[in-house]
């Protein structure tokens, strides 16, 4: 069995090449209403190679080699568009209304810290 580095790490080339690009990392465009939106995605990739061979006391020689790789996506947010405004809402952060409904249990319960506080009156 012959390593082949070099083969090995022009396969890994040739899949970054293939997976790192536009459409990967920014998505298909769709439509909503009269808006044009583009998700934009981070992706990361990761990749190890290691390989080698060698002599036993006893005279047998042995070889080997292997790789591994990991990739991530993650959606970070939209480019939205409408006529000429363009816009970037960013993922997983509450804007507006729903920023408002994501604190109502904090807000209950500092309503209820300040009844608990205040005299009863009868």
């Amino acid at each position: 069995m012959d390593l082949h580095f070099e083969e090995l790490l022009e396969k890994i080339t040739d899949f970054i090449k293939s997976e790192a690009n536009t459409e990967t990392v920014v998505g298909k465009q769709f439509e909503l209403g009269n808006f044009k939106c583009v998700p934009v995605i981070k992706v990361g990739m990761g990749f190890g190679s290691g390989g080698g061979e060698g002599v036993e006391a006893k005279g047998k020689r042995g070889e080997g080699m292997g790789a591994g790789a990991g990739v991530g996506i993650e959606p970070i947010g939209f480019l939205v568009s409408k006529d000429d405004e363009i816009s970037f809402i960013e993922a997983g952060k509450a804007h507006g209304l729903s920023a408002a409904f994501e604190k109502v249990p904090e807000m209950i319960e500092k309503i209820a810290m300040i009844k608990s506080k205040q005299p009863e009156t009868a």
